[in-house]
């Protein structure tokens, strides 16, 4: 783990309704052999904390972040405060809902299983969007996707599934009963313009979302580029069933109602305010100015 360096350990204790503190000890635990006293740990005590503490990160070498990707969302948000040569290399430790950051660095769920990636991660620098000024990794999406995203937050207090299993079954909630669809106007790269109806947009720059749902199959981390996927609204609900599931394996480009692009820069606006999400935490505005940052993040990667 030489390529490590001075490494600091940011763990959501309250992940996974509470198991992320054991985990955030048999991690230390683990890390500690490897790193002694080359490791520090913090524990995150509010929403937001994460931010704080990656934003004021100097002198580390890594940041491994504990959780979900909230937690992810939060240290990518801190660590992009700094200045890029004083930028730390970033990597995960998935204990969250959906843990699709760490799917896209090939980074296994289960303390011993993602530390045993981590010790086989090379370096690799990847793209990093902007929304109105904040950050995100992974993905941001508007409409029912994310409506299903910031639904499983509640869910999951209830019982005990996670990734996959936990968004199939509240995006089969959400479509029984709140297929809402949004028109929207979106300006890409300065030129061309798409308008229309849809009931979910995703802009990616990670493969997938939702517990590993492939929604831009051809999406690159370290491309420069945002892939677009939305889907038309007026789809009766069987056949919006029947995409959705096929969108667990990527097989829903096929559909006419499924439509792809791609772009680096994106003005959208709806004729009103869609559930927004970015990494699995809400976002709230009026319009969304959008913008990529090429291969800005280095993080330790198996992908």
């Amino acid at each position: 783990m030489e390529q490590f360096g001075h490494t600091l350990l940011i763990a959501n204790p309250v992940s996974q309704s509470g198991k992320g503190m054991n985990a955030a000890k048999e991690a230390e635990g683990l890390l500690r052999t490897h790193l002694g006293e080359d490791l520090d740990v913090v524990l995150t005590e509010y929403a937001g904390h994460a931010i704080d503490v990656a934003a004021n990160s100097h002198g580390y070498d890594t940041i491994i972040g504990l959780g979900g990707d909230g937690v992810v969302h939060e240290i990518a948000n801190g660590i992009m405060k700094l200045p890029f040569e004083e930028r730390p290399a970033f990597s995960v430790i998935p204990m969250g809902s959906g843990n699709d950051y760490a799917r896209t660095l090939s980074i296994r769920t289960g303390v011993k299983e993602a530390i045993e990636d981590l010790l086989t991660a090379k370096l690799k620098r990847v793209d990093v969007g902007c929304c109105n000024g904040e950050y995100f990794v992974e993905t941001l999406s508007f409409g029912l996707d994310a409506a299903i995203a910031l639904d499983t937050v509640e869910r999951r207090k209830h019982t005990n599934k996670t990734e996959a299993a936990l968004y199939f079954e509240s995006g089969i909630d959400q479509l029984l009963h709140h297929r809402d669809t949004y028109h929207f106007t979106m300006e890409i790269d300065g030129r061309a313009q798409i308008s229309g109806d849809a009931f979910m947009m995703a802009i990616q720059i990670g493969r997938t979302y939702g517990g590993g749902f492939i929604i831009c199959p051809d999406a690159l981390v370290d491309d420069g580029i945002f892939d677009i996927c939305y889907a038309d609204g007026g789809m009766g609900l069987l056949r919006s069933v029947y995409i959705f599931a096929k969108a667990k394996g990527g097989k829903h480009g096929k559909y006419k109602e499924i439509h792809f692009t791609k772009g680096s820069s994106i003005k959208l606006s709806f004729d009103r305010r869609p559930p927004c999400q970015m990494d699995g935490e809400a976002h709230i505005a009026d319009s969304y100015d959008i913008s990529i940052l090429q291969q800005a993040l280095t993080v330790l990667s198996n992908a």
